[in-house]
């Protein structure tokens, strides 16, 4: 599947893809002293709960730039609740990447990483006082079923 990058890894810059004119837009600076974990942005033709494209995560040896394409194979999914709305973020491994080409599971990535990501979520939303809730992380098995939600939801 294709992932757009909004937001390179290692970025308190928050931008986000206007469709309307075609272009990355700044939308706002992370307050906070966290920055973001892997590069993050979405799943083209895609529509998740809160009315944006699905959120997508891909796991890079090196930051890319905001509207990178990036062929990706999803590992898992972060559930997490915001404002009480289901928000769900695909991660992933670019296929380009020969090294990554093994990983096909959530299990394949350290626990601390992934404890990384699910903090780094906590801590800038619960600064900008919004409530976020967490609850795990689930494996590849639980992809498709997310992604065929939301592309059904873009396509009606």
């Amino acid at each position: 599947m294709n992932l757009v990058v909004e937001i390179p890894a290692g970025s308190r810059n928050k931008y986000e893809y206007y469709a309307e004119a075609g272009v990355m837009a700044l939308d706002r600076v992370l307050h906070s002293s966290v920055r973001y974990p892997f590069d993050y942005g979405f799943i083209p033709n895609t529509l998740a709960e809160d009315g944006a494209p699905l959120d997508a995560m891909v796991i890079m040896e090196e930051p890319t730039f905001a509207g990178c394409l990036i062929a990706a194979r999803p590992i898992g999914v972060l559930d997490m609740h915001d404002a009480g709305a289901y928000d769900g973020k695909l991660l992933c491994v670019p296929v380009a990447d020969p090294r990554q080409k093994s990983i096909c599971s959530i299990k394949q990535i350290a626990e601390n990483q992934l404890e990384d990501v699910a903090e780094f979520f906590r801590t800038y939303k619960s600064l900008e006082g919004r409530v976020i809730v967490i609850d795990g992380w689930r494996d590849s098995d639980a992809v498709e079923e997310l992604l065929c939600q939301c592309i059904s939801a873009f396509n009606t």
